[in-house]
């Protein structure tokens, strides 16, 4: 393989400056770490191969029915023919990935190739996935709001924007979908009616359901993580985001049931936990910390977290065995489905899931090793050692009484003193004698 060439970098990170300076910066450190730039800055380059030569695909525009852009199937899908009628559609929704602008969205019910798709007014579908091709699908607050609002985020199949893309596809996979949801304020509100996105959210999990997706839509859970920092433009709101930046970029992480979600500007990335190797926390100060998420290949650092929110990040992650990479392997072969198999919807919170006996298997793992540390601690009795009548010596006693108040290193010089004394008068067996008994 050829070596890591200037010019790679500099292309693969040329939107990100500050990042492309580190990059250059850590490989001229350890000229050995080139071989990993090298294939991240591949493997980039590899996500937009048209970032740099064709300006004009953000556009992303379809030709009649050939198939949807951004990974729906071809030739004559059902998704990508508006002859299809849609089982529901949602006239004037923004979106803001892949495109940043208003669109039909419209809800394909097809067992086979049904999916989301985003018609233009001129009633051409400009981007779409199917629902075999979803692989989470997020409605999340937007921060920082004074009207409510909530983005869906679609992610597809091998579109985490974390693990590798399996060389044995033959297409790249879609981007993530993002389109906001505004809550009915005032007189737009319809008496009776949910002004937020359950119905939405409900819509989207009925489609699931039809294509035997075995998705639902995450909600946030406050089980899960909730801020501790207030809401100052809505007060005693509760917020689920924690505000982060990874480079340059700002952006927010939200700590779902299914795993750690980074958004909402490009690049997306999603963390299941069978993606997650272990967490950690760097660059602890006063007011500020980092956390870096490492996967097999590479690690992702998150920086400049208040520490108001470290304590709910923490109960996080040893909630679900993040912090031991000894968990990952073990995760990653139990992943059978993205989502548990057992689903019970929960009206506009998203849906609870459980096993059969109430607890998933991470739980069960951790609440068994709790009892075993408990039952440790129970058996364990500080006070038995050295307490039996007779014990010990009046000197041991002593020195025992001057460790516990703190005075281990007087003792112990004293003795170094006594025990070089000893060893000028002719003393040093008895005091190595001694020192085996201490």
């Amino acid at each position: 393989m050829a070596g890591l060439h200037p010019q790679e970098i500099d292309i693969a990170f040329a939107g990100d400056h500050e990042l492309k300076k580190r990059v250059h910066a850590v490989i001229d450190q350890n000229p050995t770490q080139s071989t990993l730039f090298r294939d991240i800055s591949t493997y980039i380059l590899n996500q937009t191969p048209q970032a740099s030569t064709e300006p004009a695909s953000k556009k992303r525009k379809i030709d009649d029915s050939n198939g949807v852009q951004n990974g729906a199937t071809k030739g004559d899908s059902s998704l990508a023919n508006t002859a299809v009628k849609a089982w529901r559609s949602y006239p004037g929704v923004s979106f803001s990935i892949p495109q940043r602008k208003k669109f039909a969205l419209e809800l394909v019910s097809n067992k086979n190739e049904g999916g989301i798709r985003a018609v233009g007014a001129d009633g051409n579908v400009e981007f779409g996935i199917a629902w075999k091709d979803v692989d989470q699908i997020f409605c999340l607050p937007v921060p920082e709001k004074t009207k409510r609002q909530h983005n869906f985020i679609v992610i597809p199949v091998h579109g985490d924007g974390v693990s590798p893309v399996p060389e044995h596809l033959k297409v790249s996979p879609p981007e993530p979908i993002v389109w906001t949801f505004e809550e009915a304020t005032g007189k737009n509100i319809v008496e009776g009616e949910d002004p937020g996105p359950g119905q939405m959210a409900e819509a989207i999990h009925h489609c699931l359901i039809q294509a035997g997706a075995g998705k639902y839509v995450i909600f946030p859970d406050a089980e899960e993580f909730e801020s501790a920092i207030a809401q100052s433009h809505r007060k005693g709101e509760k917020a689920y985001h924690v505000k982060a930046h990874r480079g340059s970029k700002e952006g927010y992480l939200f700590f779902t049931s299914v795993g750690i979600v980074w958004g909402f500007k490009k690049p997306l990335a999603f963390f299941d936990f069978a993606s997650i190797n272990s967490i950690s926390y760097t660059a602890v100060l006063r007011n500020t910390f980092n956390l870096n998420i490492a996967t097999p290949i590479q690690e992702f650092e998150f920086g400049m977290i208040d520490q108001a929110d470290y304590s709910g990040i923490n109960d996080y992650v040893q909630k679900h065995s993040l912090q031991d990479a000894s968990m990952a392997a073990e995760r990653r072969a139990k992943k059978l489905n993205v989502n548990p198999p057992i689903v019970k919807p929960n009206g506009t919170n998203g849906a609870v899931v459980e096993e059969e006996d109430g607890e998933t298997e991470l739980q069960k793992a951790e609440r068994m090793l709790q009892d075993q540390e408990d039952e440790e601690e129970e058996d364990y009795d500080p006070g038995s050692e050295g307490e039996s009548d007779g014990s010990g010596t009046d000197s041991e006693d002593e020195g025992g009484e001057g460790y516990d108040a703190g005075k281990g290193e007087e003792y112990e010089e004293g003795y170094e003193e006594g025990y070089e004394e000893g060893y000028e008068e002719g003393e040093g067996e008895e005091l190595d004698a001694h020192e085996e008994e201490y």
